[in-house]
């Protein structure tokens, strides 16, 4: 399995925020909040272009510093740093060697390796959260840009009956198929793909991926649903409020609701 190339900055929760939207659109994944204000990233080797993270990091005025890790080095050292994540008395996502948090109603284990979507991050809180507003029983949903899985697992938990969990990077595809085994679902199928997939006829989307994925899949989210149905947009910063608010409007959108935390917005949406 191929090395990972680890950057590690240090930069207030603003820049931080910003620095990794623009690592993630980079291929970075992984993106871990360490003590003092530190940040890791980490991306394949094959994917490091040196002379761009360069020029990002000098455009922020910040430092960092590189490490070449093996996969498994990597995912040691995350499981020893990887806490619970509890979103109320709703949901806790947690590893597999911490013991059970009495007194919420979804108990959800992931594995903490590379891919995207612990809890951790405040997209994947927002998304988790203003799940429990939805009614899924019975309906069919698909989360795209799944990394760990945990968004599809959770539509499970909740009664979703047909899940599609669509990634573009084979270690989340590997990933969430092991926190789907982990977790006992039955009705997330997984699938490898660069975009939305249509002819679905979703009920409820989950898009938890950044502003420029999110814009470029708009037509075929639209296609790929049934009439009536919910999107819930994450990823994409409070400053692209603007830009993504047009972009949905253009497309036929009808936005509900907006919420943000520490700098990234969630978007309700609906298609009518």
């Amino acid at each position: 399995m191929e090395s990972y190339i680890a950057v590690t900055f240090t930069a207030d929760e603003e820049n931080a925020s910003m620095l990794g939207a623009m690592l993630m659109d980079m291929g970075f994944a992984g993106i871990e909040e360490k003590d003092q204000g530190a940040h890791t990233a980490a991306v394949l080797e094959s994917l490091y272009d040196r002379a761009q993270a360069d020029e990002l990091f000098k455009r922020f005025g910040v430092k960092y510093t590189i490490n070449t890790i093996q996969p498994q080095n990597w995912n040691a050292a995350w499981e020893a740093s990887f806490q619970p994540v509890q979103v109320d008395d709703f949901a806790c996502i947690r590893a597999k060697f911490h013991p059970v948090t009495e007194g919420v109603l979804h108990d959800i284990i992931v594995t903490p390796k590379m891919s995207f979507g612990t809890g951790h991050h405040a997209t994947t809180y927002m998304m988790i959260a203003e799940m429990r507003t939805i009614d899924f029983s019975g309906k069919k949903v698909i989360d795209f840009g799944t990394g760990t899985g945990v968004l599809a697992i959770l539509a499970e938990r909740l009664g979703a009956t047909e899940i599609l969990a669509i990634d573009n990077d084979e270690w989340s595809i590997e990933n969430a198929e092991e926190n789907i085994l982990v977790n006992c679902c039955k009705h997330i199928k997984v699938e490898l793909a660069q975009q939305m997939v249509g002819n679905f006829q979703a009920d409820v989307v989950l898009a938890n991926i950044n502003l420029n994925v999110i814009v470029a899949n708009l037509q075929i989210i639209k296609e790929g649903m049934q009439s009536g149905g919910l999107v819930l947009f994450s990823g994409v910063l409070v400053q692209d409020q603007p830009a993504i608010t047009i972009a949905l409007k253009n497309a036929g959108f009808q936005i509900q609701k907006i919420s943000d935390k520490n700098g990234w917005l969630l978007i309700s949406t609906s298609i009518y």
